[in-house]
């Protein structure tokens, strides 16, 4: 499930009245979301330029806009991020960014594929009792399964479709959140895609701990102290292994303490609390990075601490974000060899996974899903760089801690003997967890540029797919662009060519166009055969 931004309907500012006037006549709606003073007005004045641009943006009767996000840049340029809907239905693929300047004139825009969402009609030809039961036969080796159907504007291929996008939610073979989207046609039936539900870090869970560390707590009336940050929000929860497809922020058990000691500092540990203090140390780190390297207020920019659960399900080798509970989910390992995977750059990953999903929603399939999961893998590094724990050294081998020697890397991504280095016509078609590759490698040029090179004791050679040498501006700085690219500029079906852009309108926002950084970042893509 995308989140949405809490919201409740307003009427529109006087000044976008008069321009959107021949719209709403037309029976266009158009809403958005209380925010902060500042917001509101940009918020206005963008539905007011997509009001007076109605062809530029596709937009037309029977349409209504959601404030989805804004951000407001140091000159008070406003990117005013929209979901829009067609008579009331979601229009999928059909999210836009309005870029405009301090007085609110509109400068350039963003828009997903779904430019046109007009439907013939909104009335399904194929019941959702139907499409349900084809989800279900659609997505094997879940059970205890639920499938809900939910009647939407399909557009995210650029063709509008009335459909059925339904979410089969149950659990894999091993206890573990496991989900699948089923998308059909509501008037023909037929299937138009399927992708998983769920953001999932597959690893071995080997975890490395992160030593003795401060963790921030929460003393309780009762006199017992508890793993509630009080600064950052989050929680941490003990699953006591039960199935998690029901799991909800609440469920579980609150690990508490008299002494406000925690753990053994143990591998493999019969303390249950010593997984834990991995998982609340590391989500605080996670929130930190985001804070005070992108000024970011929590996952959702609205201070909200997220929950986390350790020990979930029965020997599942796995770490998890789900964003319907708003929860990072950890499992137990195989149960012999291999414990809970809540490193450094895990957690970060997972926890980015919501960052995504709460800003551009880039969708889990085709090239879009590789984006993603290279964002959480970009962000997952860059949160183990900001930490610089001693015992997790930074580097840029992802989750090398619980996954020894590591389950992916950013320098040469193949080596894993399944993701991609450059981009093809066929990196669409993989699994995004490898088609993420093409955007790892772009950010490991880009960082560290091209050739071999030693970094923190590891040794890295970095190939160019053009033969081109490419110097490297710092990660700092490429992560930078790659945020302010996600925020600002991506929208759901961003492809790696929009990708390019979209960093590259970043990095002339950030150091200027032509400057030493947007040269890098266009050099980088070009070396991973992205033009």
């Amino acid at each position: 499930m995308s989140p949405t931004s809490s919201s409740r309907r307003r009427t529109l500012a006087a000044g976008a009245l008069a321009a959107t006037a021949a719209l709403v006549a037309a029976g266009v709606q158009v809403t958005t979301a209380t925010a902060a003073p500042g917001r509101d007005s940009a918020v206005a004045r963008a539905e007011a330029n997509v009001a007076r641009n109605a062809e530029l943006f596709g937009f037309g009767a029977g349409q209504a806009l959601r404030a989805k996000d804004v951000v407001i840049d140091a000159d008070g340029t406003q990117h005013v991020r929209f979901d829009r809907t067609y008579r009331g239905l979601p229009v999928i693929g059909g999210d836009l960014v309005v870029h405009q300047d301090a007085r609110g004139r509109l400068k350039d825009s963003s828009r997903a594929k779904g430019h046109d969402p007009a439907v013939r009609s909104t009335v399904p030809s194929v019941p959702a009792q139907t499409t349900a039961a084809k989800a279900l036969a659609a997505a094997p080796g879940i059970s205890s399964a639920k499938s809900e159907p939910r009647l939407v504007v399909w557009a995210a291929d650029g063709t509008a479709r009335l459909a059925w996008e339904t979410t089969v939610s149950g659990l894999g073979k091993q206890g573990q959140p496991s989900g699948r989207v089923v998308v059909t046609d509501a008037t023909t039936g037929e299937e138009i895609e399927q992708f998983d539900a769920e953001h999932e870090a597959a690893g071995t869970g080997r975890s490395e701990y992160t030593g003795t560390v401060t963790i921030d707590t929460t003393l309780q009336s009762n006199g017992t102290y508890a793993l509630i940050d009080p600064v950052r929000g989050h929680t941490t929860r003990d699953a006591r292994n039960v199935s998690a497809s029901g799991l909800k922020a609440g469920s579980g058990t609150l690990f508490t303490d008299t002494d406000n000691i925690w753990g053994d500092g143990r591998k493999f540990s019969t303390d249950r609390a010593t997984a834990a203090v991995d998982a609340h140390a590391n989500t605080a780190w996670t929130y930190d990075y985001y804070k005070n390297t992108f000024g970011r207020n929590g996952i959702k920019n609205d201070g909200r601490g997220a929950t986390v659960f350790v020990h979930v399900g029965t020997n599942w080798d796995n770490a998890q974000w789900s964003d319907s509970c708003f929860c990072m989910m950890t499992g137990d390992g195989d149960g012999t060899t291999d414990p809970e995977q809540v490193d450094l750059d895990t957690m970060g990953h997972e926890m980015t996974h919501g960052v995504t999903s709460a800003t551009a929603n880039l969708r889990y399939a085709g090239e879009s899903g590789g984006l993603n999961e290279a964002t959480s893998d970009i962000f997952g590094t860059m949160v183990e760089w900001y930490a610089h724990n001693g015992v997790d050294t930074p580097d840029y081998l992802f989750s090398d801690q619980s996954t020894p020697p590591w389950l992916r890397r950013l320098d040469k991504p193949s080596l894993d003997g399944r993701s991609a280095d450059c981009w093809s016509k066929k990196v669409g078609q993989l699994d995004v967890h490898n088609s993420s590759g093409v955007g790892n490698h772009w950010f490991f040029l880009a960082s560290e540029g091209s050739g071999s090179r030693t970094i923190n004791g590891i040794t890295y050679n970095s190939p160019t797919c053009n033969g081109s040498t490419v110097i490297g501006i710092g990660n700092q700085k490429a992560a930078a662009i790659w945020y302010r690219a996600l925020t600002v500029y991506m929208t759901s079906t961003t492809d790696y060519k929009g990708a390019r852009t979209a960093t590259l309108n970043a990095a002339k926002d950030l150091y200027g166009a032509g400057s030493t950084e947007y040269n890098a970042a266009a050099a980088a893509w070009s070396a991973v055969s992205v033009s």
